[in-house]
């Protein structure tokens, strides 16, 4: 596999050689190391770290500088994968300034190749401004965790004509607004496979069938860390949760059994010096 660093005709020539291209979403710098040396395509630097990796209930609570800093380390693991910062809550609504600034930050100071921006049309002229000011946008439509409160929690959207419209009618504005890259989060799958047949860019689908032009999932979920049953749009390939819990539960037990550490993982004095610092001991009281 070719190592070099990926970029966005990479994923423009994916689609239209209808090859399928992966992505991830990760936590941090080791997570990063593996993912690219597997030779995933893409990694997200998602704010769904905030819940998986910090123990928050949604993805609101991240602020830029968490977001900054995990950015940081995932991008210098990254030697072939394009990275994907995640604008956090209100860390663009509020003026295209500020979308602007907190943007440059990703790319800057995260030292990612692009970000990412929740929200359809209501957001395309911040997509607009951003693409202007040379910063490469993927959108994200369907289920938007950022706005869970105002969906009712996390649900499937894209289930009936009026919300598929909807998805639709966000994907094409935000094609038109300079998005290179659509994500498509928990949506119907004639929805999702609509919108991809529509748009000239890719999509990428996290729960929105067989059809997008790349497919993501969390880490978390694909290692099954959790003990937790993931979503339907998700799948365990592996069941770390156990693996680690017992190797853990090992490491405990061994210590205090005192089987562990043996000699084999100590470190001793140099030849000759064990008998002449003992016998310093005893001299002193």
């Amino acid at each position: 596999m070719e190592r070099r660093k990926l970029t966005i005709k990479d994923f423009l020539d994916s689609k239209r050689q209808k090859k399928k291209f992966v992505m991830i979403s990760v936590c941090d710098y080791p997570m990063a190391l593996l993912a690219d040396k597997a030779g995933i395509d893409a990694i997200l630097v998602g704010d769904a770290l905030h819940m998986v990796a910090l123990g928050h209930k949604t993805t609101t609570t991240a602020t830029m500088d968490e977001m900054i800093m995990f950015s940081n380390a995932i991008s210098r693991a990254a030697e072939r994968a394009f990275i994907i910062g995640d604008m956090p809550f209100m860390s663009h609504e509020p003026s295209r300034e500020l979308a602007i600034k907190n943007a440059g930050r990703f790319l800057s100071e995260g030292l990612c190749d692009a970000v990412k921006l929740e929200g359809g049309e209501e957001i395309a002229e911040t997509v607009r401004t951003l693409v202007r000011a040379g910063i490469p946008v993927m959108g994200h439509i369907g289920l938007t965790p950022q706005k869970v409160s105002m969906l009712g929690g996390f649900r499937a959207q894209g289930l009936d004509t009026a919300s598929g419209e909807k998805i639709l009618a966000d994907a094409l504005a935000l094609e038109k607004a300079g998005a290179f890259l659509i994500m498509l989060e928990a949506t119907g799958a004639e929805v999702a496979k609509a919108v991809t047949e529509k748009l000239s860019i890719p999509t990428v689908g996290i729960g929105a069938g067989v059809d997008c032009d790349g497919q993501c999932m969390v880490s978390h979920d694909v290692l099954g860390i959790y003990e937790r049953p993931v979503g339907k749009h998700a799948k365990k390939f592996v069941q770390l949760h156990d693996i680690i819990l017992k190797t853990f539960q090992t490491y405990r037990d061994e210590v205090v059994t005192g089987k562990w550490p043996d000699m084999e993982h100590s470190f001793a004095m140099n030849e000759g010096e064990s008998q002449k610092f003992l016998s310093k001991v005893k001299t002193l009281r």
